[in-house]
């Protein structure tokens, strides 16, 4: 792993996912730029001195060295968004996997320029869209491609944080400071951080991409460059619209990450922070709830085979991301690159590509602005 130091929620979140199913095994690290974080972050978490390293050029120098049944097989990026495709960048050519945090970059270029890289090597690269990971997500995925909504004519997500509403930054907060800092963060704030959270989702789900934006930012902390507010209209290609609203400064919520989507047959809803039910709507019918759970009736087999426990036992975001991980080991073992509900280099350019056409619409007085073909 890189990045996911002392002080770093994200890295013990990938630790305990990717080791939850017995995958993985965390072998070695290059876990903060300061030395004795570093080293006191590698010893919590039972690594050998010798394989937590200075830097992450030197862990896969020294990795890549190894024999093929001691080196590592994987590299897991945990740093602000500016380290993304350097790394994954370097670890494919060293021939590791990799597991990368959204988004994918800091610029479509140079995700365009990792997405080339790509397509000549056989390793395997995925984001972790954690809340993708949701057993009620991929029901929700499954009842709109089995027709259950009818055609999609309505795409509503939403995202509500309110952690940066009292400026933490200035606080010396570290996950705020990188966060609204263009040097580490790129050109967005909060679309980069959970906006692509939501843009991902909508697209999961529904299987529609989204065509064009029409976006208004608001950056509201007195000494931010970068939004931490915003409010976006979609249009997708296969002709449905909706809207897309993340924000950071409301002040009181938690990760209130919501979606519900509208055909002419009925309509789903989910919520993060209820994410055992979905809501399932049919037009002339009573509403319905399915429930996670091993024994739970009616549920698709792509949201079965991600359930752990029976009913009535929740299942949270460690088991979410643990789903992703479960994906990514499948991947590798199997030599594809590609498997159903792994999200990689595509979907990373589509969030890039996304944040792109945003801020070129907030720009331009909010006009409606095409996403570039990636």
């Amino acid at each position: 792993m890189v990045g996911g130091g002392e002080g770093a929620f994200i890295g013990k979140a990938h630790c305990r996912a990717a080791m939850l199913d017995h995958h993985f095994t965390l072998c070695c690290g290059a876990l903060s730029r300061d030395p004795d974080n570093n080293r006191r972050s590698g010893a919590a978490l039972g690594l050998p001195a010798s394989r937590v390293y200075d830097t992450w050029e030197t862990m896969l120098a020294r990795e890549a060295e190894l024999p093929a049944d001691q080196r590592a097989a994987a590299i897991v990026i945990a740093t602000p968004n500016h380290l993304h495709v350097p790394i994954a960048s370097a670890a494919i050519q060293k021939g590791f996997h990799v597991m990368c945090e959204k988004p994918a970059g800091v610029s479509l270029d140079e995700t365009m320029a990792l997405g080339r890289l790509l397509e000549t090597s056989d390793r395997v690269y995925a984001l972790t869209y954690t809340y993708n990971g949701y057993p009620m997500v991929h029901q929700a995925r499954a009842l709109v491609a089995d027709g259950r909504i009818g055609a999609v004519r309505k795409i509503h997500v939403e995202y509500p944080q309110g952690w940066l509403a009292d400026e933490p930054e200035a606080r010396g907060v570290k996950q705020a400071v990188w966060r609204t800092q263009p040097s580490t963060a790129g050109k967005s704030g909060c679309l980069a951080d959970i906006g692509t959270h939501a843009f991902s989702l909508a697209e999961f789900i529904t299987g529609h991409r989204v065509a064009e934006v029409c976006a208004a930012l608001g950056t509201h902390g007195a000494q931010r460059s970068l939004d931490d507010d915003g409010d976006i209209l979609l249009r997708t290609e296969q002709g449905a619209t909706g809207t897309l609203i993340a924000s950071q400064i409301c002040a009181g919520e938690e990760n209130a990450l919501k979606i519900r989507v509208y055909g002419d047959l009925g309509g789903i809803e989910w919520r993060q922070m209820v994410p055992s039910t979905l809501l399932y709507r049919r037009r002339g019918e009573p509403a319905l709830f399915y429930r996670s759970g091993l024994d739970q009736p009616g549920l698709y087999p792509a949201a079965r085979e991600r359930i752990r426990l029976p009913g009535g036992h929740p299942e949270g975001y460690f088991e979410a991301m643990a789903n992703l991980y479960a994906d990514f080991a499948s991947a590798i073992r199997a030599g594809r690159r590609e498997v159903p509900g792994l999200l990689g280099g595509v979907e990373g350019r589509r969030g890039m590509a996304f944040i792109e056409a945003a801020l070129t619409s907030h720009s331009q007085g909010s006009q409606w602005t095409a996403l570039r073909h990636v």
